[in-house]
């Protein structure tokens, strides 16, 4: 089990390493543009990582978010949108790299808005600070670390635009984990430690995932990556 183990933790690992280079590279061709679509810049993406990665699978739906899409929770399906001048635009991918899964978020900033750019420093900010309450508390629950996120968001300025700031990772398809839906989120109803293990016996591991919206000024922004193992 121990050497199963690590070499689980290695492929969560490694995936998201890979989706950092993978969105590294998306920074640096600048793929999310203004005058650009939605859909052609998913695309774009998707094709960048076959050609970095070969990966031709993605356990979800390829999102990128713009301007008012930006407040929609992940199972809405807005139609497609010109990423304009003055957006905010985000992109969540789960890229599967050798059957593991990576869940991976960042957030782009077009314009001089001062909101905006707030937004984008506060994301990685936040996210950094609810993991390092995480990092303190061996006994943490979901409710725990939800609240927490909540409060550091409010004291921002943000609300949380999902019902959920995370959840379980693991191989393709995390959903099959653990079969009770709250104790797989990071949520006010999961009441359960975070450190614990799965059905299967296998320590559980962790994405933070961080959408905060501004609902007034119309516009929100997306940060998303590993919790608990790097």
């Amino acid at each position: 089990m121990a050497d199963a183990e690590t070499k689980r933790v290695g492929g969560l690992v490694a995936a998201q390493e890979k989706a950092i280079a993978l969105f590294g590279e998306v920074e640096a061709r600048g793929i999310v543009a203004p005058g650009r679509g939605e859909r052609e810049v998913s695309d774009h993406i998707r094709d960048l990582a076959n050609e970095m990665f070969g990966t031709t699978k993605h356990w979800h739906k390829r999102i990128i978010r713009s301007g008012p899409n930006t407040l929609l929770p992940y199972r809405d399906n807005p139609p497609d949108r010109i990423i304009s001048e003055d957006d905010v635009a985000f992109a969540d991918f789960g890229p599967i790299f050798e059957e593991y899964e990576a869940d991976f978020g960042r957030t782009y900033v077009f314009g001089q808005d001062p909101d905006k750019h707030r937004l984008l420093a506060d994301l990685p900010r936040i996210f950094d600070a609810g993991r390092a309450v995480f990092q303190a508390d061996e006994t943490i629950t979901g409710a725990r670390l939800y609240e927490t996120v909540e409060e550091l968001a409010a004291k921002a300025g943000w609300e949380i635009g999902i019902w959920h700031t995370g959840h379980l990772v693991g191989e393709f398809p995390h959903e099959t984990n653990d079969g009770a839906k709250a104790e797989s989120y990071i949520t006010p109803e999961n009441h359960t430690p975070l450190r614990r293990t799965d059905r299967s016996g296998r320590p559980c591991h962790w994405i933070l995932e961080l959408h905060f919206v501004d609902r007034e000024k119309g516009f929100g922004g997306f940060y998303e990556q590993l919790l608990d193992l790097a």
